[in-house]
């Protein structure tokens, strides 16, 4: 599946190996609903993973102009599904970059059987090298991505390279808080393999120099807590089953690892939103 001509930084093959494990697949395609591995918007205590995470994609969509012959490129996609729901609501063609080329395998059938494979390209590859031409795409969109680079600044150049003027950059990221403690942050790091998360202040800063302009940020650090709560919640709930499909000690380390995600947006260390940023013409 991999093409080895392909070099990636040390992040970039680390995610890429983590997300073409059979477990991480497994386990986000089981437990998110098989679309999605993003984290969602609650607004019902009986929201399940898959109507928030609907919930975000639509919450986003919503800050753009968007018809069907707006080019939109999905930075880091997972299955595809944000590209699905975008395709199938505006008829807008979407481009994929996705460095596991197990789920984009997932990704390319899914579009097939649901009819969108006309509008959706899937493409094997890193957000810290895009490999597409300046000035490409009307949207640059992206979800609980660019954490697993230790390169953000050069994801955010990146992007708004490919984007067109007058475009728009539309992104989530689970960050550090600006006056977080790092060092109760440590598990949170070694669980990704990286010294640090980005902030709030970090992305608006990187975006400012790349002469964006900031048109919003949505706070929803409530959601962070509430969606790792929910996925520990159903990971607990369902762990037998799961068993069939995903290691126990995949399990395990996954049960602690969302323990420190809410444990840091409980402290206000963590936090998650929705950042919106125009390039100008």
């Amino acid at each position: 599946m991999c093409d080895e001509n392909k070099k990636y930084s040390k992040d970039a093959e680390t995610a890429r190996e983590y997300y073409n494990s059979k477990d991480a697949y497994n386990f986000y395609y089981h437990v998110w609903g098989g679309e999605d591995e993003h984290l969602g918007i609650y607004i019902s205590p009986d929201d399940d993973i898959f109507t928030a995470s609907r919930r975000t994609i639509r919450e986003m969509s919503a800050l753009a102009d968007i018809d069907e012959n707006t080019r939109i490129i999905d930075l880091g996609g997972g299955f595809a599904g944000s590209a699905r729901y975008l395709a199938k609501k505006f008829g807008c063609h979407v481009t994929v970059l996705n460095i596991s080329e197990a789920e984009n395998e997932r990704g390319r059938k899914m579009n097939k059987d649901q009819g969108l494979d006309h509008l959706i390209d899937i493409v094997d590859g890193n957000f810290e090298n895009i490999p597409f031409d300046n000035e490409s795409f009307d949207i640059v969109w992206s979800q609980d991505a660019i954490l697993h680079s230790s390169y953000r600044g050069k994801v955010i150049e990146e992007a708004v390279r490919v984007l067109k003027p007058g475009g728009d950059l539309i992104f989530t990221d689970p960050m550090q808080t600006g006056n977080c403690d790092e060092k109760e942050l440590e598990p949170v790091y070694r669980r990704l393999n990286l010294s640090s998360l980005g902030s709030p202040e970090f992305y608006e800063k990187a975006c400012r120099e790349q002469g964006l302009q900031k048109l919003r940020f949505i706070d929803l650090q409530y959601h962070l807590v509430k969606h790792y709560s929910t996925v520990l919640e159903l990971t607990r709930e369902k762990e037998e089953s799961l068993k069939k499909d995903v290691s126990g000690e995949y399990l395990s380390n996954m049960k602690t690892g969302l323990g420190h995600w809410i444990d840091g947006g409980k402290k206000g260390n963590l936090t998650w939103g929705i950042f919106h940023f125009n390039k100008p013409k």
